[in-house]
């Protein structure tokens, strides 16, 4: 028995001692897009990381509860990622399921009378940001360039310092651990700067976002200020996960790193930015361990110099801590 993994031959998953997690891969009714093995970074804005022994591209609802309700049963690792914008995934991989919400997904519908937007959680962020705009709708510019998918920006309150995403969320509906969908109010979810109260198996499948009739010049303008700000700023032509560090209260961790002489150092293949300190980039051929690396030279170098112990945003998957 084999399941297509869309790029080529199909891959055999071993059926004569198939798992009842590998059964349902394989049975002709899932509807979702299986790929054995897959190379993670093939999925992540770093270009790094080691295979998940399945990547699940799951296409409705059904599947999605199918597999994590099996999973949960089987005592089998199950994660949900979007984009891979955020995520550093080890050069051991995987040793589960990496779901990815695919069709059903990533509808998106804004009534552009009442500015109500209806978005699955694999939708694109720049998606809703461009239909907003179309739309002369307000309350979305500041995400414009943010990577990613709805649901990965709502786990992560995407935005800056003064607003997020959050702001804007009426309700978000979610698969949770125990298998259940419950809708929670906006209101109703914990939302801080950079991180929200989902937990880490909770599955974020639609949102509603309610925006307000703006003025279409003036959305334009901010939008086009915010992209040629990050433009000028960040290092947009080098892999990366963004920023990897959340600002702490009253400082900017790219100013500390300045002031500490790290910009520009390296391990292997990763560099911290030599454009922006909050930045930590592939330069060519970076493994996770030495992105990892870096990640545990800033904080150290920061707590010592600062007394000061930085939260990374980075999302990190397959590491052992």
């Amino acid at each position: 028995m084999a399941r297509s993994s869309g790029k080529g031959r199909p891959r055999p998953l071993g059926a004569a001692h198939a798992s009842p997690v590998e059964a349902l891969l394989v049975s002709e009714g899932f509807d979702a897009d299986v790929h054995p093995n897959e190379p993670m970074a093939r999925h992540t804005a770093y270009r790094i990381g080691g295979p998940a022994r399945f990547l699940v591209n799951a296409h409705s609802l059904g599947a999605l509860m199918q597999l994590v309700a099996l999973c949960r049963s089987e005592g089998v690792p199950w994660v949900v990622v979007g984009r891979g914008s955020n995520l550093l995934v080890a050069d051991e991989g995987y040793p589960g399921v990496v779901i990815t919400l695919g069709r059903d997904f990533r509808n998106l519908r804004l009534d552009r009378a009442s500015g109500w937007c209806v978005a699955g959680g694999g939708a694109l962020l720049a998606t809703a940001v461009q239909e907003a705009f179309r739309a002369g709708c307000a309350g979305l510019e500041f995400a414009v360039g943010t990577p990613g998918t709805i649901g990965g920006a709502l786990r992560m309150n995407a935005g800056t310092r003064e607003v997020g995403i959050g702001s804007r969320v009426a309700s978000v509906t979610v698969l949770g651990p125990d298998g259940a969908l419950t809708r929670r109010l906006g209101d109703e979810v914990s939302w801080g700067y950079r991180r929200s109260s989902f937990s880490p198996d909770e599955a974020i499948v639609e949102c509603e976002l309610a925006l307000e009739p703006g003025d279409a010049l003036a959305i334009q303008r901010t939008m086009e200020s915010a992209l040629a700000r990050r433009k000028r700023t960040q290092p947009l032509g080098q892999p990366s996960c963004g920023s990897v560090f959340r600002n702490p209260e009253g400082a900017s961790v790219g100013a500390l790193v300045e002031e500490l002489g790290l910009k520009g150092a390296r391990h292997g293949g990763a560099q911290v930015s030599e454009v922006h300190g909050n930045f930590i980039v592939n330069a060519g051929g970076a493994a996770a361990r030495d992105v990892r690396a870096l990640i545990d030279l800033v904080q150290t170098k920061v707590l010592e110099a600062y007394g000061i112990k930085l939260a990374t945003e980075v999302r990190f998957l397959g590491f052992e801590a």
